[in-house]
């Protein structure tokens, strides 16, 4: 499974603004809905299943990433949104220490193989600190696809 499968080359974020953990769920959802991956009726239900999945235990995993995700029927197909603060944001994380990498996932209420497959993908391709660096100093949309479409390629 290749991340630019069910990433949106619209949903990226460069420059996060937000400075809290639900804010930075409605920014990244916002873009998604901006994208017309998501429909606007369905923001704060979407909103409200992301936050009930954190309030399960936190989606930050550690070394500046948080993968918030979610089932909803609001989507027919695994859709994600990417973004990156450069300031960090206080996600809960597992190591204590602020998240800077986002990807946060929505996937179709009924599926469980492709939600798992690309949660363990990104988990993967994150734990290489090159990868999470490159993606940390990314200024653009164009150049967070070209390293992520770089490293697809690379480890199938």
């Amino acid at each position: 499974m290749k991340i630019m499968d069910f990433l949106s080359k619209k949903a990226i974020l460069t420059d996060i603004k937000s400075s809290k953990k639900e804010d930075v769920i409605k920014e990244l959802v916002d873009t998604l809905i901006a994208t017309d991956d998501i429909e606007k009726r369905c923001r704060n239900k979407l909103f409200e299943a992301l936050m009930t999945r954190e309030s399960l235990g936190s989606t930050a995993i550690g070394q500046g990433i948080a993968i918030p995700h979610a089932k909803s029927d609001c989507v027919s197909k695994l859709v994600a949104a990417f973004g990156v603060s450069k300031k960090g944001v206080d996600f809960d994380s597992l190591d204590g220490e602020p998240a800077y990498i986002f990807f946060l996932l929505v996937a179709p209420q009924d599926s469980a193989g492709p939600h798992l497959k690309a949660l363990a993908r990104i988990s993967r391709l994150l734990k290489d600190k090159y990868f999470r660096d490159s993606l940390r100093a990314c200024t653009d949309e164009k150049a967070v696809i070209k390293i992520i479409t770089q490293e697809d390629e690379k480890k199938i």
